[in-house]
């Protein structure tokens, strides 16, 4: 299995079944299907680990997302605040793919995207662009 899917799958309890929400992540953070994954909406065709950086950057919150990246405590982010950096309709969408209503979505996603980009950026930066898969 890759890092990425060692990562997502340990927090999410990953058994042999991939949850809803794991599919989404592992999506959002390897850059599969990254038009769907709202970063075109923020200007950079950039997707996967990268491609979100530069969305949460552009959002105005590049201090949280280095903070994932970096050693050190993580800093939370809120459901609205990942709202701004996807939008309604991407956020809509990615309920959609976890079969979750969006609000419960978001409260999902905020608690478990951080640990995630943590996870994906042990060395304190982030993996060489082609080394992620899923």
């Amino acid at each position: 299995m890759s890092l990425l899917g060692d990562v997502v799958g340990g927090l999410l309890g990953g058994g042999g079944n991939a949850s809803p929400m794991q599919g989404v992540l592992m999506n959002l953070l390897g850059g599969h299907s990254q038009q769907d994954q709202g970063y075109q909406r923020q200007g950079t065709s950039q997707g996967g680990l990268g491609g979100l950086v530069s969305a949460f950057s552009q959002a105005g919150l590049g201090d949280v997302v280095q903070s994932w990246i970096g050693h050190g405590p993580n800093q939370p982010v809120s459901p609205d605040q990942l709202r701004n950096v996807f939008g309604d309709e991407q956020v809509r969408s990615m309920a959609g793919q976890s079969g979750m209503a969006p609000t419960d979505f978001l409260s999902q996603l905020s608690q478990h995207l951080p640990r995630a980009v943590d996870g994906m950026t042990p060395n304190g930066r982030l993996p060489d662009e082609g080394t992620v898969s899923v």
